[in-house]
């Protein structure tokens, strides 16, 4: 079968198109993934999202992504970047709808370890959800690959009211600041997630879009 270059998981939650645009505007050739079977495929995976925490969840499990999400990332050691939602589902827990489900957080995928809990749990005094252009800040002394060739305190475009919690600083890449540092990139090995949305950052979410399909 035919290899992919990146797959885009569709498992009914999140801007799938948008995602797909902005790939081929930057010179490769996505795929829509509507079977997990597809994903043994792809050299490399995004993993977007938009909504509750705990649904998609159930929806990744109960379709089988789960499973299939885990053996690429983990096994095949194939790269993956979640996109909002999609970068909080690669946490340990999250708690946002848990309790429709009998629960009091929901397991996620368990990429990077951490939480994902409310802003204003987290101590944001600033209005949620958080909306519009925000700056986020990294250290450039330290070389990340997915921020090559963009500078600290460029803006891109946020969508939430939900944050990673990290368990290890140095699985943080980049941060905001809305009332106090939050979140904004996470990273390990072949894992990375953005609480933006590059498809919707203008150039600087294009260029970091390129960066990991050249990773």
């Amino acid at each position: 079968m035919t290899t992919i270059d990146v797959g885009i998981v569709n498992y009914g939650i999140g801007n799938i198109r948008s995602v797909e645009q902005s790939i081929l505007q930057i010179g490769y050739k996505p795929k829509i993934l509507s079977n997990p079977n597809l994903i043994c495929n792809c050299n490399k995976l995004i993993l977007p999202g938009v909504g509750n925490f705990s649904s998609a969840k159930n929806i990744l499990d109960k379709n089988g992504w789960s499973k299939q999400i885990s053996d690429a990332v983990l096994k095949k050691r194939i790269p993956i970047l979640g996109i909002c939602l999609g970068m909080q589902l690669l946490a340990h827990y999250g708690y946002e709808g848990a309790s429709e489900y009998g629960q009091d957080k929901t397991k996620g995928l368990g990429f990077i370890g951490g939480e994902i809990k409310h802003l204003k749990t987290m101590g944001c005094k600033e209005r949620v959800p958080h909306m519009g252009w925000n700056s986020v800040f990294w250290d450039e002394k330290i070389n990340n690959t997915i921020l090559k060739g963009i500078k600290s305190g460029t803006d891109f475009y946020f969508v939430h009211s939900f944050v990673y919690e990290a368990e290890n600083k140095d699985e943080i890449v980049a941060e905001i600041n809305y009332s106090k540092n939050f979140i904004a990139i996470v990273s390990k090995n072949n894992i990375w997630g953005t609480q933006f949305h590059p498809e919707k950052s203008s150039s600087a979410g294009l260029k970091l879009l390129k960066n990991f399909m050249e990773i």
